[in-house]
């Protein structure tokens, strides 16, 4: 009987090495290739097509909007009552924070649509400082 550590390979991937690797390099070429999508029309080009990503679409993701956060003890969390205040570590009128499973990926600000909140988003955080948080 195999063990998980045998029968699962490791996977040591330096995503600091691979993002600092010139591009014309080979094996940070191989990668692009497979982590950067496909342009409109290469696939009707005859190109080489990604493995297929509609398997990914239905995962679901908790997305979290977050204005700001505090600490308090559990003491003063027991006397908290309709209409009281929680001060927050954020000013008002910065941008909140949207997370997507506990990863910053986005900041925003509230809108009022149609009687609802919802989130413009002002600010997107790149693609490199994304993988970053990953490790």
């Amino acid at each position: 009987m195999a063990t998980d550590s045998e029968a699962t390979p490791e996977m040591n991937f330096d995503w600091d090495k691979t993002l600092e690797e010139p591009a014309g390099s080979k094996e940070a070429s191989k990668e692009n290739a497979l982590a950067a999508p496909k342009a409109r029309g290469q696939e009707e080009r005859g190109e080489e097509a990604l493995p297929n990503l509609n398997l990914l679409l239905d995962i679901p993701l908790e997305i979290t909007a977050e204005l700001g956060r505090t600490r308090m003890i559990i003491h003063d969390l027991l006397q908290l009552g309709q209409g009281s205040v929680i001060e927050l570590n954020k000013l008002a009128g910065e941008p909140l924070e949207i997370l997507v499973n506990q990863k910053l990926i986005a900041r925003g600000e509230v809108v009022v649509v149609n009687e609802k909140f919802g989130i413009r988003l002002t600010d997107i955080i790149s693609p490199l400082e994304r993988i970053k948080q990953l490790a």
